[in-house]
């Protein structure tokens, strides 16, 4: 929705090639709330970028500092990463914002639900950044509570709303099912819906993180290849883990919503939530 235009954009704007400095100026950013998303459209804009001189670069937390310093040192045209990594990038110095043309939220209901609403505006508020009239904000969100209005408020000049679908519904692909059970009884029918599943890839969300290594483990030893995914596994487990579930050798993938949005797996047949969620949305 938005790396092909900003990029095309830049390209078409006379863009040249950045090169070592210890201070990047980036004239495109990314802000996104998980480490996975980041990294995907980092490796979409890569492809995109393939046999130009544009230079994307990733940072998020959980990997070597100075192995992202040397990557964004190295040039960088377009910055994708987390609030928490770019915040303390841009307050080091190593990113300078006046040279800023694109400004890209993505996820921003998502991001605002764990927490990061004052990163970011430390993010967009400071020195350097040019004034939302000078450069051009974009905002995806799946919801459009309040919050995310007032959001749009203060960092987008007289925007644009455009929807896709319902906002907040599904799409009519999807069938939906509710199925009543108690407590006691809930990992017996999960292992039901699994046999009848076979090889298809299925998702299960949980709302903690116990519970996720729990059912995972509980899982494999029913004879599913389990894997799972959630905020305190290392970064290098989380890639596996979603490496192995794309790619087949895991089909059942246990995760907390660290991967609820945005991630691009192919062939998901079926996505289950084991606990309910705490957030309608």
């Amino acid at each position: 929705a938005f790396l092909l235009p900003v990029m095309t954009s830049m390209m078409n704007a006379g863009l040249t090639s950045s090169s070592f400095s210890e201070t990047q100026t980036p004239q495109a950013m990314c802000i996104a709330p998980t480490r996975e998303l980041a990294n995907q459209i980092y490796l979409e804009a890569r492809k995109f970028a393939h046999g130009t001189m544009l230079r994307p670069v990733v940072c998020y937390g959980g990997v070597s500092v100075s192995h992202q310093l040397r990557q964004l040192q190295s040039g960088c045209n377009l910055l994708v990463g987390t609030p928490g990594r770019l915040t303390d990038f841009i307050e080091k110095g190593k990113v300078s914002l006046k040279g800023l043309q694109f400004l890209i939220l993505d996820e921003a209901d998502r991001m605002l639900d764990m927490g990061f609403e004052p990163a970011i505006r430390r993010i967009v508020e400071s020195m350097g950044m040019p004034d939302k009239s000078e450069r051009q904000t974009l905002m995806f969100s799946a919801t459009f509570p309040e919050e995310i209005q007032r959001l749009a408020g203060d960092f987008l000049n007289d925007y644009l709303f455009l929807t896709v679908g319902r906002v907040g519904g599904t799409t009519s692909d999807i069938e939906q099912t509710v199925i009543e059970v108690t407590d006691n009884e809930k990992r017996d029918r999960l292992t039901q819906i699994l046999g009848d599943a076979g090889t298809d890839r299925t998702l299960v969300f949980v709302e903690s993180k116990r519970s996720a290594d729990f059912l995972a483990i509980f899982l494999s030893g029913e004879g599913f290849p389990t894997t799972s995914i959630h905020g305190d596994r290392l970064q290098q487990e989380r890639e596996e883990a979603l490496d192995d579930f794309r790619k087949g050798r895991c089909p059942v993938l246990i995760a907390t919503n660290v991967a609820a949005r945005g991630l691009d797996i192919d062939d998901v047949k079926h996505v289950i939530n084991f606990d309910l969620p705490s957030d309608i949305d």
